[in-house]
């Protein structure tokens, strides 16, 4: 017979009461885990886009020609001048004609090897996960220099082709160096699509092949439309990093007079700092954050909207 009324209530609450309490007395141990993180990323995070938002609303005044230079409010003068810098806007759509081009061909080419590494078809898949995977761990700096000598005519091994194809020239720098960031980052994304293929229940491959399934067709729609969640955090973090492009066209500089100062938004921020005009290239960084901001915020809008279409 079940028991009603206040005191059925009453011993309900007491029942659950300690377990409420066992489950707030970690508060304390999860606070102290989390801290070293919160501090760290508000040191180094959270800091340097305050102070960096603070510096661009100052502007540098003389007095005279030669006078001594102060740094007075200036309101929104500096984000006036990054509106009305064609450099800096340039720079912003060669990096998304850059993105639009590079990102599905590196995240489909490292869907294909997660898939094929993931097939019953392969032999040897450690060697080839960390085959695949080997030239994310050569900094970008090197991988630049060593593609920089490649693409060289003088230097490289195969001159055959970069006597007659300029791959340092102002029509093919960018495809140039997009090259170099897809042979860097295929294998990152690669093992991130991979994970997300490991999680999968293998009942549902059983239940696919009961059906008469192919590995074609189980690749096509059972293990893709489960990694999509895995593609839209692999096209995030795509998206950021063709918006922060910097280390191979500053190496490339030295290569080539196609790659300006101006190349990318992140390489005129580095220029602008160095003249040196720190206010301004903290409006130039303020702006391109935000503007980073958004696009991964309607990147993401759209991917869970057509998911769940």
């Amino acid at each position: 017979m079940t028991t009603t009324g206040p005191a059925a209530t009453a011993a309900r609450t007491a029942r659950g009461a300690p377990a409420r309490r066992r489950r707030s007395s970690h508060g304390g141990a999860v606070a102290v885990l989390v801290s070293p993180f919160l501090v760290l990323f508000a040191l180094f995070y959270l800091a340097p886009i305050a102070y960096a938002a603070y510096r661009s609303f100052f502007v540098v005044e003389r007095e005279g020609t030669f006078g001594a230079a102060t740094e007075v409010f200036g309101g929104f003068a500096q984000y006036r001048q990054v509106f009305e810098n064609d450099a800096f806007w340039a720079s912003l759509g060669r990096v998304l004609l850059f993105g639009v081009v590079q990102v599905p061909v590196m995240l489909g080419i490292a869907l294909l090897l997660a898939l094929l590494i993931d097939s019953t078809l392969v032999k040897g898949k450690r060697f080839y996960r960390l085959a695949f995977f080997a030239p994310y761990a050569v900094p970008s700096v090197i991988a630049a220099i060593m593609w920089g000598f490649l693409y060289s005519p003088s230097l490289s091994p195969f001159e055959v082709v970069t006597s007659n194809v300029d791959l340092l020239g102002s029509s093919l720098v960018l495809w140039s160096i997009a090259n170099v960031v897809t042979w860097v980052y295929i294998g990152y994304n690669m093992l991130i699509i991979y994970s997300a293929l490991q999680a999968i229940p293998q009942d549902i491959y059983e239940a696919a092949r009961i059906d008469g399934a192919g590995q074609l067709r189980i690749a096509l729609s059972v293990k893709i439309p489960l990694v999509i969640p895995a593609l839209v955090l692999t096209g995030v973090f795509s998206i950021i990093g063709t918006l922060q492009l910097l280390t191979e066209p500053q190496v490339f500089r030295t290569f080539t007079t196609s790659v300006s100062s101006t190349f990318t938004p992140n390489l005129l921020v580095y220029t602008t700092s160095t003249v040196p005009n720190f206010n301004l290239a903290a409006a130039f960084s303020v702006v391109l954050a935000l503007l980073t901001f958004v696009l991964s915020f309607v990147f993401l809008r759209l991917t869970q909207r057509r998911a769940f279409q």
